[in-house]
């Protein structure tokens, strides 16, 4: 299953809009095909693979950057590092054709740890001359996609992400391990989750249980809580002390109660 992300659906992705001598018209880019969306460098792997696919138009020319990602005062943190690699960093692809990047670890991860990092693909623009209307130049509006990959490393004795053509020794399955709480800040509601767990958790269809009501908090995918890390979400005004938050985790078949912070 790839990650699809066309104009009118962004995803985890991020839209810019590139100015060109003013606007007048929006011009259509390249749509790419990502896969897989949850590519993992276990243990005993040196590298692992990324596929894109240009199902857009037009040529496609993209940059790949591997970044660090760590989590710090409730927001998303991106360092330059070279512990693991992208090639090739810039691709051209034809539309109707696929690159492989190859993301090849360059140092171990300690033991019993997981790191992690985002896979960050820009697509760049080709330039447009200004079009002509009815004897006047137009403008015109080229869109940059920023599309973001998820990536985890794991050291030695460690392992989340359930893959059945690899041996496992389930004593080294790791887990989230999260609690929550309601804070005001600014006399707004925010919804804190914090992991203590070996690895990270994905959150999604996150609902707020109270009073036999549930409150949406997101429908698809709310956030990720790295290893260690706190990170909070806005939410529904009136909460009290004996709501309920139900999460499905890393894609689990079943949505769980998360346990209150004490």
């Amino acid at each position: 299953m790839g990650c699809f992300m066309s104009r009118r659906s962004l995803g985890n992705c991020a839209l810019a809009a590139l100015l060109l001598f003013g606007a007048n018209h929006a011009q259509a880019a390249s749509s790419v095909l990502i896969w897989p969306i949850d590519p993992v460098l276990e243990a005993d792997q040196q590298a692992s693979a990324l596929w894109l696919e240009n199902r857009g138009s037009e040529t496609a020319n993209l940059q790949i950057r591997v970044f660090g990602w760590s989590q710090s005062g409730f927001e998303e943190q991106y360092q330059n590092q070279r512990d693991v690699i992208g090639s090739p960093p810039v691709a051209k692809i034809e539309p109707g054709q696929k690159q492989l990047v190859r993301l090849t670890r360059t140092k171990e991860v300690p033991p019993g740890q997981e790191l992690a990092y985002r896979i960050i693909i820009d697509e760049i623009p080709a330039a447009q001359p200004p079009s002509t209307e009815a004897g006047k130049t137009a403008a015109a509006i080229r869109f940059q996609m920023r599309y973001s990959v998820p990536l985890f490393a794991y050291g030695a004795g460690l392992w989340s992400k359930e893959d059945s053509t690899r041996p496992r020794d389930p004593k080294g399955v790791g887990l989230p391990q999260l609690s929550w709480r309601t804070v005001a800040v600014d006399g707004k509601p925010y919804v804190e989750v914090r992991n203590q767990g070996a690895v990270h958790a994905r959150l999604t269809d996150v609902t707020i249980k109270q009073a036999g009501q549930n409150k949406p908090l997101a429908e698809g995918l709310l956030g990720y809580v790295l290893p260690g890390a706190v990170m909070r979400w806005p939410a529904p005004s009136g909460l009290a002390g004996d709501s309920a938050l139900q999460v499905r985790v890393n894609g689990a078949p079943q949505v769980q109660s998360i346990t209150p912070a004490r």
